[in-house]
């Protein structure tokens, strides 16, 4: 039995049944038995059904968000935001259907083609973050390419994964081609990582459990796409617009209660400004409204359950090096407050994910040693650079191994363009037309004109 409980009162919300091996297969089973037929579907109508769900994504807006506030435990205003993104997604990958090209090659004797052919049964596999969001991106070009798709969502969080498969249907898409199926990672996901009927995983999670994935899909050469932890650098030079810098600090890690592999969560700051700086992001992250995800001024809500917040509490041990810490309710929930920690950059905190609202304050001596500090790290995910210098920006941008980087913003996605990441932040792309490569196959095809 999956509880299903809501982080900010510790209330049950569900109680589902878990699914085993035998309902894994027997998803696995629908959407192989649908693929030819949505494969088959013309290009028109294929992103017409798929304009139709973000359709009605949009109507039933309110009571998605209100599904995903309650179950992540994320601010209602947060909420709305990320499910808004959903229709967009779905919009994004309805207009990419009959824009996703092959090619002519000039050749000798013939003609040479290429085809995008879809691969087949898809695994998604989600994590309880961002539920329906992630779901989406990975939803958005499965379908457009003509998969069918077998998602689990997180077992924290599965109620707006339920909820879009029964709008998919509604939308017109037929049975089979979007399943959702709940249980445990050990037992459904890994069952579709090693299930042969299953062509494609697409995974969002820790770097841990992504190296469990390429393992077990290595017994049937499965492509992967692995989108993994990170610990971001927010990079704060001293020609920066400190205000502005600080200002928008807070929300690059407490957003999502700092449960976000994007998050800025090592904040580098050029000696010369830093106590500037400190004063300036201490009362900005005083002014961070934590509280009830259902009251519109809230900014920030509970983590995700009792063990992670025991996880993040094991990061902020030595009371000594903390700048600041805020203030979250008591009584029920699994709240923790916005801290700021002083750190090197050799220190656990500053080199380990937390998946808190816990930042670590970095001082740098010039931009080569931001760099270096910025690359000393086995992640490489997002990531920030403040300075009025464009020039610098450029060249530390370009010097950075990181997928996703922002310059004067602390922004990482948008519907319309690539997000993933380095090293163990994982391989492959999301979102933007580059995620229709991870989710086809090339075919290559020479017709001889020759008599």
């Amino acid at each position: 039995m999956t509880v299903v409980v809501n982080p900010a009162t510790e209330e049950t919300l569900a109680e589902l049944e878990s699914a085993g091996v035998e309902e894994t297969d027997a998803a696995v089973a629908r959407a192989r038995a649908a693929f030819p037929a949505w494969r088959a579907v013309a290009p028109t109508d294929r992103a017409r059904l798929l304009r139709r769900l973000a359709t009605l994504v949009e109507e039933h807006h309110e009571e998605l968000s209100r599904i995903e506030s309650r179950n992540v435990g994320k601010p209602i205003a947060g909420a709305r935001g990320e499910v808004g993104m959903v229709a967009q997604v779905f919009h994004f990958y309805a207009g990419a259907v009959d824009k996703h090209h092959g090619e002519t090659i000039p050749v000798a004797g013939g003609v040479d083609m290429t085809f995008r052919e879809p691969l087949g049964v898809v695994g998604l596999i989600t994590p309880w973050n961002f539920p329906l969001n992630i779901a989406s991106w990975k939803l958005g070009p499965a379908l457009a390419c003509g998969n069918t798709v077998v998602l689990k969502p997180a077992e924290l969080t599965p109620l707006s994964a339920l909820r879009l498969a029964e709008l998919a249907l509604d939308a017109g898409i037929p049975g089979g081609v979007l399943n959702v199926v709940v249980g445990k990672g050990s037992v459904v996901g890994q069952r579709l990582i090693e299930h042969p009927d299953v062509a494609k995983i697409g995974f969002t999670g820790s770097t841990e459990v992504g190296q469990q994935v390429m393992r077990g899909a290595a017994s049937t050469i499965k492509r992967v796409t692995l989108e993994l932890g990170g610990k971001s650098a927010n990079v704060v030079f001293a020609d920066a617009d400190l205000e502005r810098a600080a200002a928008a600090a807070p929300y690059a890690v407490f957003d999502n209660a700092g449960q976000d592999c994007c998050a800025r969560s090592r904040i580098l700051v050029q000696k010369p400004v830093y106590d500037r700086f400190l004063d300036l992001l201490v009362e900005a992250t005083r002014r961070v409204r934590v509280g009830d995800p259902e009251d519109e001024s809230t900014e920030m809500g509970p983590l995700i359950s009792a063990a992670h917040r025991n996880s993040v509490a094991s990061f902020v041990t030595d009371d000594s090096s903390i700048a600041f810490r805020g203030e979250a309710p008591d009584g029920r929930g699994f709240w923790y407050p916005c801290t700021l920690v002083e750190a090197r950059p050799d220190d656990r905190i500053a080199r380990e994910e937390v998946f808190g609202p816990v930042a670590a304050l970095i001082p740098f001596a010039d931009e080569a040693d931001a760099i270096r500090i910025a690359n000393d790290s086995e992640y490489g995910l997002s990531g920030s650079i403040w300075t009025r210098d464009g020039g610098r920006a450029l060249r530390v941008a370009r010097a950075i191994d990181t997928g996703v980087l922002s310059i004067n913003s602390n922004s990482s996605v948008r519907v319309s363009t690539p997000f993933g990441g380095f090293k163990q932040s994982g391989f492959g792309r999301e979102l933007g037309m580059h995620a229709l490569e991870g989710y086809s196959e090339v075919k290559n095809v020479y017709y001889s004109t020759e008599g």
